[in-house]
């Protein structure tokens, strides 16, 4: 397999144990929201606490699904085109658009958000506004982490098509085949 396939393999691995959790969260959010809502409305109590849970869970769940999405080759393209295209000229489309629009985006908003969003956060320890709120930078850092993983997931997806570009793929869990959305 070599070093570069080991290193697609390992992130491919990490991303879908992180798609796994982001599941979890969702069940997480959507139960703490039906826990918050029967509390408050059968028995008039109410905390903002569980609702800011909600919403950082819900947040987290987008930020590291984001890479997992990427990772089953399952996010948006311009149908249009790209269902015209044989399937040499889907993994070049692929190799460009990777190269050139996701990785220099997501190495941009991971920068952007570690430097502006999240580590001034951190450094004055910031918590939410309202009473009984949780803290703010650990839901703030997984933007940061979210954008990193999926600049990762990019690497291996590049890593993937050019070793089925040049005939050296040997990676048995790399499904590129493109199904077409139905409608």
């Amino acid at each position: 397999m070599g070093f570069w396939g080991t290193l697609s393999t390992g992130i491919d691995r990490l991303n879908q144990f992180l798609g796994k959790v982001a599941s979890v969260m969702i069940l997480l959010s959507c139960v703490i929201s039906a826990g918050n809502a029967l509390l408050r409305y059968s028995l008039d109590m109410s905390n903002n606490w569980p609702l800011e849970l909600q919403w950082y869970l819900f947040g987290a769940a987008v930020m590291l699904g984001a890479s997992y999405t990427l990772k089953l080759n399952e996010h948006v393209r311009v149908d249009l085109i790209y269902s015209q295209l044989s399937d040499r000229g889907r993994l070049y489309t692929d190799l460009f658009g990777l190269i050139f629009f996701l990785m220099p985006a997501c190495i941009l908003f991971t920068w952007l958000s570690w430097t502006a969003l999240f580590y001034p956060s951190w450094l004055v320890s910031e918590h939410s506004a309202n009473a009984g709120g949780l803290l703010r930078y650990p839901i703030k850092f997984i933007v940061p982490f979210g954008f990193f993983m999926l600049s990762l997931q990019g690497i291996s997806e590049i890593i993937k098509r050019i070793g089925f570009l040049t005939g050296k793929n040997t990676l048995p869990a790399a499904d590129l085949h493109y199904k077409k959305p139905m409608q």
